[in-house]
């Protein structure tokens, strides 16, 4: 499995510190699902949205199915997240 380095928040630039503050949000944690963004802060802003859009936008799947659907791939790709 490959290696991508996190840029902690302590070594964090400007643009970094402000993404990590709108990913932690209510949750007060990034996940390293988004933290491995953290070279690229637009992307991890964007991925983040992303997320939010697959599985909080209006749908025609309940929100239990999408996670039914994610938990799925996840397991047909041996990924234990």
């Amino acid at each position: 499995m490959p290696w991508i380095p996190i840029i902690l928040p302590d070594a964090a630039n400007a643009a970094l510190t402000e993404a990590y503050g709108i990913v932690a949000g209510k949750r007060g944690t990034v996940a390293n699902i988004l933290g491995v963004h953290s070279v690229h802060p637009e992307v991890m802003l964007s991925h983040l949205r992303l997320y939010q859009d697959v599985m909080f936008a209006r749908s025609q799947l309940t929100r239990a199915e999408r996670e039914m659907v994610a938990v799925v791939v996840s397991r047909a790709n041996a990924c234990v997240y």
